[in-house]
């Protein structure tokens, strides 16, 4: 679970990191970043019903949780990163695409992770 201080909370928190950020996706998920000029960084999930029932939703975002949780913590400049699940998350293993999109989206920002 994400602590509190690393959440995105509102729809303008969500909306600004969509529209203003850079976008990096792969088959199953698409990560948003964006800089922040305030720590720490925070991070936000997107599943929509396309995925599937709320129990394959619900499975969908633990594990996004327990990616970003891992991976949050150490980005060295703060960001703010929503990631939207594809239908196809619902299949398949979201490791290894959460990671190349995660690295090629903090890299467009010019932050190494």
């Amino acid at each position: 679970m994400l602590p509190p201080e690393h959440r995105l909370r509102t729809s303008d928190e969500f909306r600004s990191v969509v529209r203003d950020g850079v976008r990096a996706g792969r088959h199953t998920l698409v990560v948003h970043a964006r800089r922040t000029d305030d720590p720490p960084s925070r991070a936000g999930f997107v599943v929509s019903k396309a995925v599937g029932d709320a129990v394959t939703r619900n499975r969908v975002k633990r594990q996004l949780r327990h990616l970003v949780a891992a991976r949050l913590p150490h980005t060295p400049q703060p960001v703010a990163v929503v990631v939207r699940a594809l239908p196809a998350a619902a299949s398949g293993r979201l490791g290894p695409d959460f990671a190349a999109a995660w690295d090629s989206a903090l890299g467009k920002l010019g932050v190494a992770a």
